[in-house]
């Protein structure tokens, strides 16, 4: 039985590994599962063993990281104490750990630029689309907070604030994401939101 076991988890390994090799690849909506299983060496019969279909397969997919979205909205959600430093510096670790992670460079590029969107694949993207909604929303928050202290620049809301610095985040991924070597997450990273903040905040430590 344990061997069994064994062997269903090695077949499972092998389609998510296949899976994620030909979505990046070929785009996610010119992969089939009959591709999939050629590529992971099993049966479709086996593939169907493990995923109901092709959303249930890139949902497993998503779930084997836990993409910058997630993480910037959960930590900065779980500490009343963060400040606007504290959402410099996220947005900087966000990067680094892109970086530091292929399978999840891999994933998100995947997510963010080989996925049409299509009824069968649109929950994922829902729930890809609610962690950005709540990343924003936190960015927001925090910014708020310096706006009710005057810390903001004059003429700019904690909206239109939290707006730019998603933007800058998204657009340094995509970059990342295209050309791994554009940019240093470090320096580069800490140069380029730093002068970003600097042009929303008018003082910070």
């Amino acid at each position: 039985m344990r061997r069994t076991k064994e062997d269903a988890e090695k077949t499972r390994a092998a389609i998510l590994d296949a899976a994620e090799r030909l979505f990046l690849e070929r785009g996610v909506a010119h992969t089939s599962l009959e591709h999939i299983a050629r590529a992971a060496g099993v049966t479709r019969g086996a593939v169907y063993w493990h995923f109901q279909n092709k959303a249930d397969l890139f949902n497993a997919m998503l779930n084997q990281v836990r993409l910058p979205p997630e993480q910037i909205a959960e930590k900065l959600s779980s500490d009343p104490q963060l400040s606007v430093n504290s959402l410099r510096d996220m947005c900087i670790l966000a990067l680094q750990n892109l970086m530091q992670n292929e399978q999840k460079r891999q994933i998100l590029t995947i997510l963010m630029q080989r996925c049409e969107v299509t009824d069968e694949l649109r929950p994922a993207m829902d729930r890809h689309n609610q962690f950005i909604q709540q990343v924003v929303d936190v960015f927001e928050r925090l910014l708020a907070e310096a706006e009710r202290h005057g810390q903001l620049h004059p003429g700019i809301s904690a909206r239109q604030a939290a707006r730019a610095v998603h933007a800058l985040l998204l657009g340094l991924i995509n970059d990342l994401l295209r050309d791994p070597q554009c940019l240093d997450p470090q320096t580069d990273g800490a140069a380029i939101f730093d002068a970003l903040f600097r042009g929303l905040i008018r003082e910070r430590a």
